[in-house]
């Protein structure tokens, strides 16, 4: 009888103290199922029952308790702060996107419904279902993005139709644009692993009030996680997470550290990746037989000699493709006082050789060209350190300030089949700046803001090149013969460019239904280069000093006139100050050698756009569409140019035509982007997206070069807070060879099919981009609380496509197994 009263004492004690909560869907008031609830160490966890309950009893008073869905914005709440009478929680849909924070339409914190600009977010959560195996492949599953590729190891984000140094990359609130960062195609935007990515901003148009120079086409904006203090005692977060990909044998290892304090809090990330040889799809639906195959390559390495090329015994294996790269993060926070934080940032990215695919696959004379190109290690290196304060002075209310210093390094290495002359340019750059960022509320209202701020930036630009004859024996390369002179990328004698710039940004709220932004902005830039080796080029003047200046403005408007649409407008002027690159690089390409043109002056770009947001199923849903036109004046482009006179020069033994980069009078771009996303009903939700670009010169009548096809995106998903799972169609558009620009060879038509091989004329050769679509499955399940597996299947069909411009072809079909362990 005893036992039998203390079970059930213990029974009503269980009954009567049992603590559980509901947690509903706000405005709906549905229950939600599967929300996990955790305290700050995570050592606790408990998740919703299908009607939402869910026993929090285990959990002491002066627990912070955080509610976690994927659909759902994260809610915290001290436990002890819950009425128990009326235990229930409400979590907002994160689909309802008026109130979305955007951070870098103001380089501060705006709500969606203050913002007139076009933007696009992917956050942590989209980042990790996605698992991309770089930053430039997430940025190709983006709306309204697209990205090329020479080689795997690289990805150039094209922006409303513009590329490399016409779109600006920043991470953490520092530009990473330098003074070597190119016309054409660049490949630094692979230099940040997105398992490090807390979100991704992209911004459409030209920025160039907050940003100044190159924002043109639009601004990227990485956001490394950054760490958080505890309340009192000392915590700890780890993370593991591993992908493989089966389409080139892709092995990727992240390992995250967080420590947290009152006092202070570090986030320590380290990544590594090996890709190998990438493997192309196999179905052919653009009948094009031989498009793409690989039939032959260079087992040339940097110890290793063949004279011929090899027979690959898979054409469909894309050899010289693959490379590895490893990623360092290390980020201290100090609440150093009541009003001033502190933030240390380290980051370091280092790549292994990476092959230039493009080139080792090109002919001449029908062979191969080349027995080696690639570039060299490619490494970046940042150092910051970042002022948070918030003085609450007439004069500023809070503010950011910003001391950076980058290194990058990154070279070129190059020899022909039919050469022992292997040529070296390496490239190194040394960026120093400075950023102020200022926020303060006018006449004591919330509804009139100002910014203000400064930037200053200084590039030293170090160029080497030498070359060396091989001493060979047999297969193994043994030495060096004669060293010989090797013309070098950019000015030889050294280089700098700096910029120094302040602007001002108001805004208004007149009232709940319209904001009205303006924005202005003063930059003035300075150049210096000196040429002193002559071997192959002669200059009218060797050591050459620029300067220039630039004023840039924005207006936007915002009016709501119902709670659920929005209208956009705005008016934007933005500019490109030649650097380094522009005015000083000289290179090879198909058998033309680009010289400096030290007359070059800036390009500017004038901007009109409208939009519209129309929120439908009680703002579950939301449709975006934007269309602008952009007018370019002074347009930077490559054109045939003759050097002290003449249109050829002796280059690497051989007559060459010379071409460079001048300015020119004026072009557009226009068109448009379609966008759908949200959640249908229940747990279904879509996404999809219908990007259309046209660009044209008004003064030559000729095709802009990096204008992408039509294309877009469609996507449906289903997701219970322990199974999330969509499937993908993404798809091209033709482009017809009349539209590429067949001057300055950025569009690359010679990766494009052959239809006729005797045409002297590349417009009558080549077929142009032919039309594709793939259809990508994704899965990611929490088996625990600390345990998610994920099984992402991409180009479910196999299908042989190329991007627009790209000397690679894509992945065929790719099963991702990944895993992400927390502790």
């Amino acid at each position: 009888m005893n036992q039998k009263l203390l079970l059930f004492l213990f029974f009503i004690q269980f009954t009567v103290f049992a603590q559980k909560i509901r947690v509903y869907e706000s405005g709906t008031l549905s229950p939600i199922s599967h929300v996990d609830i955790y305290n700050f160490d995570g050592k606790k966890y408990v998740y919703t029952n299908d009607k939402g309950y869910a026993d929090i009893t285990e959990f002491q008073e002066q627990d912070t308790l955080f509610f976690n869905h994927i659909n759902y914005d994260e809610f915290q709440i001290i436990k002890k702060d819950i009425n128990l009478h009326n235990p229930a929680i409400y979590l907002h849909k994160k689909s309802e996107q008026l109130n979305e924070i955007i951070l870098s339409a103001s380089r501060g914190k705006l709500s969606r419904d203050e913002v007139a600009e076009q933007v696009v977010i992917a956050t942590r959560f989209e980042i990790e279902k996605l698992t991309p195996q770089s930053s430039a492949d997430l940025l190709d599953k983006l709306p309204g993005v697209k990205v090329q590729k020479s080689q795997f190891g690289g990805g150039s984000p094209v922006i409303r139709g513009l590329e490399a140094n016409r779109v600006l990359l920043v991470v953490d609130g520092i530009r990473m644009n330098n003074a070597i960062y190119r016309t054409g195609h660049l490949q630094n935007s692979i230099t940040i692993a997105p398992s490090v990515l807390e979100r991704t901003e992209i911004l459409f148009g030209p920025s160039s009030v907050l940003y100044g120079s190159d924002a043109l086409g639009g601004v990227v904006h990485y956001y490394t996680k950054k760490p958080r203090t505890s309340d009192n005692k000392f915590k700890y977060k780890a993370g593991v997470f591993s992908r493989f990909g089966s389409v080139n044998e892709e092995f990727t290892n992240h390992f995250n550290l967080e420590l947290q304090h009152k006092k202070f809090a570090t986030f320590t990330s380290f990544t590594h990746s090996k890709f190998g040889d990438l493997r192309m799809g196999k179905n052919r639906n653009h009948d094009f037989d031989d498009w793409g195959l690989v039939k032959d390559y260079s087992q040339n390495t940097d110890t290793y000699y063949t004279e011929n090329p090899s027979l690959n015994n898979d054409s469909h294996i894309q050899k010289n493709t693959g490379y590895s790269q490893t990623d360092f993060i290390q980020k201290i926070f100090i609440p150093f006082s009541e009003r001033t934080n502190v933030t240390v940032n380290f980051q370091y990215s280092k790549s292994s050789d990476i092959p230039r695919f493009d080139k080792l696959a090109e002919y001449s004379k029908g062979e191969l060209k080349f027995a080696e190109w690639y570039y060299g290690p490619q490494e970046r290196f940042l150092t910051a350190l970042q002022f948070e304060i918030t003085p609450e002075k007439e004069y500023m209310k809070s503010g950011t300030i910003t001391l950076a210093y980058q290194n990058i390094n990154e070279s070129r290495v190059q020899r022909k089949f039919s050469s022992l002359k292997r040529a070296y340019r390496d490239e190194n750059v040394d960026v120093f700046s400075l950023n102020g960022d200022f926020f303060l509320p006018l006449f004591n209202s919330k509804k009139q803001n100002l910014a203000y701020g400064f930037e200053v930036t200084h590039n030293d630009v170090g160029s080497d090149s030498y070359g060396r004859t091989l001493d060979v024996a047999g297969n193994s390369i043994i030495g060096y013969g004669d060293n010989f002179v090797v013309q070098s990328r950019y000015p030889d004698g050294g280089s700098t460019y700096s910029t120094a710039a302040v602007y001002l940004d108001y805004r208004k709220d007149y009232n709940k239904k319209s904001t009205l932004n303006m924005g202005v902005r003063f930059t003035g830039t300075s150049l210096s280069a000196k040429w002193e080796d002559d071997t192959y080029i002669q200059l009218p003047d060797n050591d050459i000093t620029l300067n220039n200046a630039a004023v840039t403005a924005t207006v936007g408007y915002v009016y709501k006139p119902f709670e659920n649409i929005q209208f956009n407008s705005r008016l934007s002027s933005g500019f490109r100050s030649p650097n380094v690159d522009d005015i000083g690089k000289i290179r090879e390409k198909s058998g033309r050698v680009s010289v400096p043109n030290i007359h070059l002056k800036p390009e500017y770009a004038y901007t009109g756009e409208i939009g519209i947001l129309k929120y439908l199923n009680k703002k579950n849903i939301v449709i975006g569409a934007n269309v602008y036109y952009t007018l370019l004046d002074d347009y930077i482009t490559r054109e045939d140019f003759s050097l002290n006179d003449s249109p050829t020069i002796l280059y690497d033994d051989e007559e060459v035509v010379t071409y460079a980069n001048v300015n020119k009078g004026s072009a557009f771009i226009a068109g448009g982007t379609l966008t759908v996303k949200g959640i249908i009903k229940g747990n279904w939700n879509t996404n999809a997206s219908l990007t259309y670009t046209k660009g044209k010169t008004y003064d030559t009548d000729t095709p802009l070069s990096s204008i992408p096809p039509l294309f877009g995106n469609v996507g449906f998903g289903y997701n219970n807070g322990k199974l999330d799972t969509s499937l993908n169609c993404r798809f091209n558009a033709k482009k017809n060879v009349s539209d590429y620009n067949l001057i300055e060879g950025i569009d690359n038509v010679e990766q494009t099919p052959v239809i006729n091989e005797n045409a002297e004329e590349d417009i009558d050769k080549y077929y142009g981009s032919p039309s594709w679509m793939t259809f990508n499955f994704y899965s990611k399940y929490g088996l625990t609380k600390n345990i998610d597996l994920q099984l992402n299947v991409e180009n479910i069909f196999d299908i042989h496509y190329k991007e627009f411009a790209s000397g690679i072809s894509s992945p065929g079909r790719n099963f991702i197994l990944s895993a992400y362990f927390n502790i």
